[in-house]
């Protein structure tokens, strides 16, 4: 309505615009006639007296209807004097007032009069007739408004047409915000047809980031239903476990000492576990860092005080760093977290006495923090999943551990803008590489 409203008022503007010239125009061809007429008539009866000089004005039997007027009332050869004479006219034929044109009206027809001071004291009235004039003004008027009528009708059909095309996607997006709100469900889209999604408009744009945002959020509530299934999962063992040991501490006066003490070693076992495994869920639900933490980190410091900390937890693995000074920016804590959980897969998978190799270096725009073991390496079907949240391998799930380390590791690396990979290393063994891209 209100594009409508502005073409139509554009549209009137012009038109009438158009109307006011054509007028003026006519008008102005009309009084440029009388002068001329006027002209041609003076330089055609210089010596005539009073009366008039084409008569039959009505019946336009003359080209012009014209007649001489003195300045004198008493002045003879008044009688035959066919146009209008005011005291104006007079005044032109004594000097005193300069020429004039008028509207004045014969035998019931209109006509356009000039007046003009004519030699010997007189004034020389010419006037043709002005109705056709005004019947052409009149009927410019009509077409004008005609036109207007129906560029306005037009232009209020084009407006809805245009509105009710290029709006139809909010309106698909209206009713599937309503779905979500009324299901719960973000797997809905809106459908855009081939032609709508070729659009670059400002509506279509709307509608693609409204389905991005729609898949990011399902993604989301996927991944937390995950989570959330996967951890029920995972805890439902130790707890199972510490309730068991609980009940059975619960009637200690039973057991024996021995047995008191296994009970009692075995419950803050599982007891650390559990509190490792929803430390380590915590740390997962963190989506960034905080910013406020992010210093400039010695990321070759880092590496060496982590690997110091990694001997003394797993004494019977080797292992060799080689570092070059490196600066990235970061928060000390979380990377330290993350190199931690990178040495302990490592060395959780290399035999006793093997070899755990660390190497930090600058290549071609960016930094790499490259963790290689002699284990028994990953397998090509458990690659894709190494990252996974609780996803353990056939050969670790003998082992201790939650399968979180290294979901954990990642979502660490991506929060730093870096990327961490996993490969199978050549001569057996895994190699873990944290790429840091180099400001």
């Amino acid at each position: 309505m209100v594009t409508s409203a502005a073409v139509a008022l554009v549209a009137l503007g012009v038109l009438a615009a158009a109307y006011v010239v054509i007028r003026y125009e006519l008008g102005r061809q009309l009084d440029l006639q009388l002068k001329q007429q006027a002209t041609l008539i003076t330089q055609q009866n210089r010596g005539s007296g009073p009366g008039a000089l084409y008569g039959e004005c009505s019946w336009l039997a003359a080209p012009a209807c014209a007649q001489l007027v003195p300045a004198d009332t008493t002045a003879p050869g008044q009688s035959g004097l066919v146009l209008p004479v005011t005291g104006a006219t007079r005044r032109v034929a004594a000097g005193t007032l300069g020429p004039y044109y008028s509207n004045v009206s014969l035998d019931g027809r209109a006509l356009r009069m000039y007046t003009q001071q004519f030699p010997g004291h007189l004034a020389l009235q010419v006037a043709i007739r002005s109705d056709t004039v005004d019947q052409g003004v009149r009927q410019a008027g009509l077409l004008l408004g005609a036109v207007g009528g129906a560029g306005v009708l037009l232009a209020a059909g084009l407006g809805y047409a245009t509105s009710r095309t290029s709006l139809r996607p909010v309106t698909r997006l209206t009713a599937t915000a309503e779905r979500i709100a009324a299901t719960r469900d973000p797997a809905h889209r809106i459908e855009l047809r081939p032609y709508e999604a070729r659009r670059e408009d400002e509506i279509t744009r709307l509608a693609t980031s409204f389905n991005t945002m729609l898949g990011e959020l399902e993604e989301a509530v996927a991944a937390q239903r995950r989570l959330v299934a996967d951890a029920s999962h995972e805890l439902r063992t130790p707890l199972t476990a510490l309730r068991t040991n609980a009940e059975l501490l619960a009637r200690a006066d039973r057991l024996s000492a021995a047995q008191r003490d296994r009970a009692a070693e075995s419950l803050g076992r599982q007891m650390r576990e559990v509190t490792g495994m929803v430390n380590d869920l915590i740390e997962l639900a963190r989506d960034e860092e905080p910013q406020q933490l992010v210093e400039q980190v010695r990321l070759d410091s880092l590496v060496e005080s982590c690997v110091a900390q990694a001997r003394g937890h797993w004494p019977h693995t080797v292992f060799t760093v080689d570092v070059t000074e490196v600066t990235v920016p970061g928060v000390p804590a979380r990377l330290a977290r993350l190199l931690s959980n990178l040495l302990d897969n490592a060395a959780k998978f290399s035999p006793a006495g093997a070899m755990v190799e660390v190497r930090l270096a600058r290549t071609a725009g960016a930094v790499d923090l490259t963790v290689r073991d002699h284990g028994p390496g990953i397998s090509a079907e458990d690659l894709p999943y190494v990252f996974d949240r609780f996803y353990r391998s056939r050969q670790a799930r003998a082992l201790p551990g939650s399968g979180l380390g290294l979901a954990m590791a990642r979502q660490i690396a991506r929060a730093h803008g870096a990327d961490l990979t996993a490969e199978r290393a050549e001569g057996g063994g895994a190699r873990f590489r944290l790429r840091f891209p180099e400001a």
